[in-house]
């Protein structure tokens, strides 16, 4: 199977979300994070304990930012000719999949990727079930 280029060592500085303050206490705010604006908010003023701010230093690397462990990007695949695509690309991108694609088109996608020297990350979904019977 083909390998990855990278070369850089992936670091995920912070992979846990940044939650909006007080949005466990009360089911009309959303989880999804809203800066606090209160003039007397602990999480504003960064008091000891109280939850932490998104900040600058919190991002990634430009060059590792979207990939996966085993150092590749993840190409979305929802057709045939969509892994046509990849036949320079096979060292950076990794094909995923589509979850609406039949057992029949995985099929054929999945042969086309090993004469391509295609990885696919999700290879065995919806096939292991109905090459038992």
């Amino acid at each position: 199977m083909v390998s990855s280029a990278n070369t850089h060592k992936i670091v995920k500085k912070r992979t846990k979300t940044f939650k909006r303050f007080q949005s466990d206490q009360f089911k009309r705010l959303s989880t999804k994070w809203r800066k606090p604006k209160g003039i007397d908010s602990r999480v504003r003023r960064k008091f000891k304990g109280n939850r932490i701010m998104p900040k600058i230093g919190y991002g990634s690397n430009k060059a590792t930012r979207d990939m996966i462990p085993s150092g590749f990007l993840k190409f979305r695949v929802t057709g045939a000719a969509d892994i046509e695509m990849l036949l320079m690309h096979n060292r950076k991108y990794a094909a995923e999949l589509a979850s609406n694609l039949s057992a029949r088109k995985r099929r054929e996608i999945i042969e086309r990727a090993d004469q391509l020297n295609v990885k696919v990350i999700n290879r065995n979904a919806r096939l292991t079930t109905e090459e038992s019977e």
